[in-house]
């Protein structure tokens, strides 16, 4: 079983998405129930509210719906149940780091960016102070990242 873990610094809008479009791409997958899949952020600052409007409006326009509500990151549970954490950006990841206090997880952890094809950016930016074509590319990213990814778990699980 693949569980992953999308991470970002609120979760309220990158990491929402990357739950969102993953679970959306799996919806016809015929390996859809070997997956998990949530996400959390570094902060509480959120706790318990929903994706930003602004990204749950963006995603609905591309028939994805996001209905996760926010949570921090929980140390070590999280590291302890989870086989991929996923960070949006590098700041993200070394905050991973840190909550990983005795570094018995890092094989676990990745960067989105890990998964890119056509993207050379190192971060999913953060679309929160943007405007639309910010919360328009973030749902490309993630996309992309999100197909990257099931691709490489499933051809690494038959070899």
């Amino acid at each position: 079983m693949f569980k992953i873990l999308f991470v970002c610094l609120g979760n309220i809008c990158r990491s929402p998405a990357a739950e969102g479009v993953m679970k959306h791409i799996l919806k016809g997958h015929p390996k859809r129930d070997q997956f998990m899949i949530d996400s959390a952020g570094i902060l509480d600052f959120h706790k318990g509210k929903p994706a930003d409007k602004r990204m749950r409006a963006h995603a609905e326009k591309r028939g994805i719906e996001l209905t996760s509500l926010s949570r921090p990151v929980k140390a070590p549970q999280d590291f302890q149940e989870f086989t991929h954490i996923i960070a949006m950006d590098e700041r993200n990841l070394a905050d991973l780091k840190i909550l990983d206090e005795e570094s018995k997880y890092t094989h676990k952890l990745f960067l989105m960016s890990d998964f890119f094809q056509t993207y050379s950016e190192k971060s999913v930016p953060d679309p929160y102070y943007g405007g639309a074509p910010d919360f328009e590319l973030v749902l490309d990213m993630v996309t992309e990242g999100s197909e990257q990814l099931i691709k490489r778990l499933i051809e690494n699980s038959n070899s």
